[in-house]
């Protein structure tokens, strides 16, 4: 095997992060997005793209921290640099804040973003409904940005982009020598994934350019996050809820919820309801399978089911991702055992 033939299945945050991952990690490769759908039209698209992390229970703090830090560090330098505004992406300053006194006053991403400390008491003064509250900068991406310059990436380095619904991954065989699978929710059918389901999340995109400064309550439900064309208001975790038509009442929930925190939005303008369905299950999935049919074999990576806090995580499982794929171009290219018969 000269080339190696990678498709990847999903053209989301976690498909085109990983596409541009492939080609650094793994030698003599061609690699191809395969998707139904594309920017705008992503779950990505839809979600606010801020940098606080969201814990997975079934998987290790140090790789949470971990994944969490390489995409903090990539996303830092893209901020750094003269390609910032075609990227997308750009540091941000805020507020996290309790009406109650948190289990974990330090989270364990608190060395990663900058300037993490305990909010004053002048600026809870703000707030008076909570008690406690953590003032720091991360980063934000706008997915309708960041995504459509992921792909230019991914073209640049001689990758394609196909449009196409795949029901059944060994429609890729044998066109394709490995699979890596970033198709999110469709993994219920693709990978057979009864484990993964839906968390609803519709928000709010409204005018208010004088709000600089991200307010987040820190069960996560409320949430204002000032980006570049738009305030994104939140938000709703609704699980196992398929529908993706905005919910009016839920809309002036989300209105209210925010107004309480930052008076000033009554005055926001050009009000836009959106809703993606968040890839969830209990961790995410990053590993190699070997499916085999008859006498038929394809590797596939795996690399879905990061629920809300796919771009706090995305760029450090898109290496891991890539690296899994670079083993299974390694074991296709090492000759087989032969037989001692």
């Amino acid at each position: 095997m000269d080339t190696a033939r990678i498709a990847v299945v999903g053209a989301g945050l976690m498909g085109l992060s990983t596409a541009v991952c492939i080609p650094t990690l793994v030698p003599r490769c061609s690699v191809t997005v395969i998707a139904d759908k594309f920017t705008p039209d992503t779950t990505s698209d839809v979600a606010a793209g801020i940098l606080i992390p969201h814990a997975y229970p079934d998987t290790p703090v140090h790789k949470q921290k971990q994944w969490f830090r390489e995409t903090f560090d990539h996303l830092f330098a893209i901020a750094s640099s003269a390609e910032a505004g075609d990227a997308g992406v750009y540091l941000v300053s805020g507020w996290q804040i309790f009406r109650s006194m948190p289990t974990e006053e330090v989270p364990f991403w608190a060395d990663v973003v900058l300037g993490f400390r305990k909010m004053t008491e002048a600026e809870l003064k703000k707030f008076p409904q909570h008690v406690f509250g953590q003032a720091f900068t991360t980063l934000k991406c706008e997915g309708p940005v960041y995504l459509p310059w992921l792909e230019k990436r991914v073209k640049r380095s001689g990758g394609l982009m196909v449009p196409q619904r795949i029901e059944d991954l060994w429609e890729l065989h044998p066109s394709f020598d490995i699979v890596v699978n970033c198709s999110g929710l469709g993994s219920r059918q693709l990978a057979g994934d009864s484990t993964i389901f839906p968390v609803r999340g519709q928000v709010l995109k409204v005018q208010a350019p004088w709000l600089k400064h991200f307010i987040r309550d820190g069960s996560g439900l409320t949430y204002i996050y000032p980006g570049i064309s738009n305030v994104t208001l939140g938000g709703t975790r609704q699980k196992g809820d398929w529908n993706l038509s905005p919910d009016a009442e839920i809309s002036r929930d989300i209105f209210s919820r925010c107004c309480a925190l930052e008076p000033s939005l009554h005055r926001a303008c050009d009000i836009r309801e959106k809703v993606g369905l968040r890839p969830s299950r209990p961790g995410i999935r990053l590993q190699k399978e070997l499916l085999a049919q008859d006498s038929r074999r394809l590797p596939v990576v795996h690399h879905y089911g990061h629920g809300s806090g796919g771009f706090s995580m995305h760029w450090g499982t898109a290496l891991e991702a890539a690296r899994l794929v670079n083993e299974c171009a390694q074991a296709l290219r090492s000759p087989a055992p032969k037989s001692n018969l």
